[in-house]
């Protein structure tokens, strides 16, 4: 169970504060794969990172008996001047992974990253394109009840996106999805179920397809 409980959430800009959730109170639909919709800036990735723990709300709570992953890809949490086999292991730490366990997950990011002995350098000589593959590779490899992505499988060439794809695929038998893309055929491929943002408000939809027409309706 996923709940929404009078979630506020605002930021300041330059002249103002805008605010993106206003006392939203919403149940996700359980078990299923969900594409959230939304014209830029509504706050579709807030709402992942307030979901997955990385972001706060003014108010209001997320009400959860899941292991909620962080946005899959995010590789804004990394410590540049650590390698990434060292912030591999810092993570691992933090999720109570030790021992063999914490090896396996190691060597399957490292595999599955593709960036040679740029493993054991400091992230911050990395490419986007490599912090991306990392970041991936990581979330990916922990295990969780629903996975949070945020436009990752918009990033890098063909033979990265369909590693994604297949990634997900495999996850999706034991775990659930939550995903954020603009692309429509990524949302039909992977998601029963839609959310659509819209002026600080959480539209559940009981189709993808629902929400996708509201979403070009918008546009």
């Amino acid at each position: 169970m996923i709940r929404l409980e009078n979630l506020t959430k605002s930021y300041k800009t330059k002249n103002e504060r805008k605010t993106l959730f206003k006392n939203v109170n919403a149940i996700f639909p359980e078990g299923k794969n969900i594409g959230i919709l939304g014209r830029n800036g509504v706050g579709k990735s807030t709402l992942l990172r307030i979901m997955g723990g990385i972001d706060y709300p003014d108010s209001g709570r997320v009400i959860t008996d899941k292991r909620i992953s962080w946005p899959v890809g995010l590789s804004g949490g990394f410590q540049g001047s650590m390698t990434g086999r060292e912030n591999v292991a810092f993570v691992c730490g933090i999720h109570g992974v030790w021992g063999k366990d914490k090896c396996k997950i190691m060597n399957y990011v490292q595999e599955f990253s593709e960036i040679g002995n740029y493993f054991d350098l400091p992230i911050k000589s990395y490419s986007s394109g490599m912090r991306a593959r990392l970041a991936f590779g990581l979330s990916i490899a922990l295990e969780f009840d629903v996975y949070l992505v945020d436009e990752v499988m918009s990033v890098g060439d063909v033979h990265f996106k369909k590693k994604c794809e297949d990634i997900i695929k495999e996850k999706r038998k034991k775990a659930s999805f939550i995903i954020v893309a603009h692309t429509t055929q990524v949302l039909k491929k992977n998601c029963e179920v839609g959310i659509y943002i819209e002026n600080g408000k959480v539209r559940i939809c009981q189709s993808i397809n629902e929400a996708i027409s509201i979403y070009q309706n918008s546009v």
